[in-house]
């Protein structure tokens, strides 16, 4: 296992998150948000990192872009990436975000016409131990706006399951009893960043980050197998 980080460095990190935090925008910026269809929305992106598994520094970071209202992959984009920050709960963007950057950053330089209006995030947004997780970092990095879309409760803001919680919980597809928990990640209003959630559902997750994660588990195996042949 990679060692924790240490104290000056957890300092620098929270101080960082501080600082990018007052950049954070908790309102819709784009006329596409404020309709009741989201006319004008056309591209949605997802991003996601898959490991190895017993591998804690290679990893596959992917970003999908799919249509909207359809749902169809316009783009995708995989790249083996090495890890170097080390792993901390609550700090997971500083580990992750670059690569995720990169892959924007990548497609519009490659293919502009491409990128994404808005971005889903395997991850909290404002929903964070410190007002600043994955989603608000590749937010106001990218300065795309951005929804952080979790798995997990993350029990913090006085929030714990319960019944309550289960009640604030979306229960994003008909197909799934399970919730997500969705918090804003940057540039976008909570209230249209779960109608936005929900109208991308077909599973429990929404498409983009569902695909975002099949396809980056499967360039994963296929580059294992590879490797395997060549030995």
């Amino acid at each position: 296992m990679s060692a924790p980080p240490g104290e000056d460095l957890v300092h620098q990190w929270e101080s960082e998150q501080a600082r990018l935090r007052l950049q954070v925008v908790q309102e819709d910026t784009e006329d596409w948000q404020r309709s009741p269809h989201f006319s004008g929305l056309e591209r949605v992106g997802g991003v996601d990192l898959s490991f190895i598994k017993g591998d804690e520094v290679n990893a596959c970071a992917q970003l999908v872009v799919l249509s909207y209202p359809d749902l169809e992959v316009l783009y995708e984009d995989s790249q083996m990436v090495t890890l170097t920050a080390p792993y901390m709960a609550g700090f997971l963007a500083f580990r992750e975000t670059p690569f995720l950057l990169e892959a924007l950053q990548r497609l519009e330089r490659n293919q502009p016409k491409l990128l994404p209006q808005v971005v889903f995030v395997d991850g909290n947004g404002l929903f964070h131990y410190r007002e600043f997780g994955l989603a608000c970092h590749l937010g106001v990095l990218s300065g795309l706006p951005c929804v952080g879309v979790a798995k997990n409760l993350l029990q913090v803001q006085g929030v714990h399951k319960s019944e309550q919680h289960q009640s604030q919980a979306l229960r994003s597809s008909d197909n799934s009893c399970k919730p997500v928990y969705v918090s804003v990640g940057h540039q976008i209003s909570l209230n249209t960043a779960v109608r936005l959630t929900h109208s991308c559902c077909r599973y429990r997750v929404p498409e983009p980050i569902r695909q975002a994660d099949h396809r980056s588990r499967e360039y994963l195996r296929t580059q294992m197998q590879i490797h395997d042949t060549k030995k």
